[in-house]
């Protein structure tokens, strides 16, 4: 079996082929997080219920893999990730790998993902970590999802949308896919006119980051308007464990996407699922 032969049938599960989206759920921020977040002490329940809820593709490092293994579906993935932050440097966090390809392959994993910071002092070393990944990735055969994302992804959206705006996010979404990224998770831009354009400029199935914790109204809404542009699912964190009820949240996320529903029938039948 060639290694484009085995990259085809782990993108085939990680992209579901009926409705062509990719939910996932990211459960990696005791990696990346500068301060320990609510919702991550009893991880396995909340990987549970995201499955439950619809998620696909579970996001995680190498230990939580291992601890929630036996919860993972016939048909759920998991995305390991290579990359933490080293956010408690007097200077700021820096990205940092911390696995291999070739790890990913050995625990069974459908991809990896890397976490891609552009704009600061190390942007050749992430360039350079970026190129290394995608072409490791193609020699064997491992989906490669790239998070082109704002320098912080623990600072308000908004305050690294004036900062750094649509631009910077076209351009990383653009340079993650020159550099062999297979699926390109990327922030709301603000607008859904923006973020066509991103969707457009990078050329890869692109995923929408959930960013930081947001209203359910709002967080549906970005996900129809993302959708309508091109988005074919989406990478949610917090807004899915920080959730009151993960398993609803993520159901709600799934109507979106799968069944196109609009954002108020999901807030609708969210809103009901919460007070039940």
């Amino acid at each position: 079996m060639s290694a484009s032969t085995g990259k085809k049938i782990r993108l085939n599960r990680l992209i579901q082929a009926e409705t062509h989206t990719c939910l996932i759920c990211a459960i990696d921020h005791g990696m990346t997080s500068p301060l320990f977040l609510d919702g991550l002490y009893d991880t396995e329940t909340r990987v549970r219920e995201a499955i439950a809820g619809g998620a696909n593709v579970l996001m995680l490092g190498r230990g939580v893999a291992k601890a929630t293994a036996h919860h993972f579906q016939r048909d759920t993935s998991l995305a390991l990730m290579l990359t933490a932050s080293a956010a408690g440097r007097p200077a700021g966090s820096v990205i940092t790998p911390v696995g291999s390809v070739e790890e990913a392959l050995r625990i069974g994993a459908d991809a990896v993902v890397t976490y891609v910071a552009l704009a600061g002092d190390n942007e050749p070393d992430a360039i350079s970590y970026l190129s290394q990944i995608g072409e490791t990735c193609e020699m064997l055969g491992m989906p490669f999802i790239a998070e082109a994302e704002f320098p912080n992804a623990y600072q308000s959206l908004n305050t690294m949308a004036d900062s750094y705006g649509p631009e910077y996010l076209k351009r990383n979404a653009r340079l993650c896919a020159e550099l062999g990224a297979d699926i390109v998770k990327v922030n709301w831009s603000g607008d859904p006119k923006s973020f066509g354009e991103i969707v457009g400029a990078c050329g890869r199935p692109v995923v929408l980051a959930g960013g930081s914790r947001i209203s359910d109204e709002e967080l549906l809404t970005r996900m129809a308007q993302a959708r309508e542009v091109g988005a074919i699912g989406c990478s949610v964190g917090r807004n899915i464990f920080q959730h009151q009820n993960p398993r609803a949240i993520t159901h709600a996320i799934s109507r979106v996407f799968r069944d196109r529903w609009s954002a108020e029938q999901a807030v609708k039948e969210l809103a009901a699922a919460l007070i039940t």
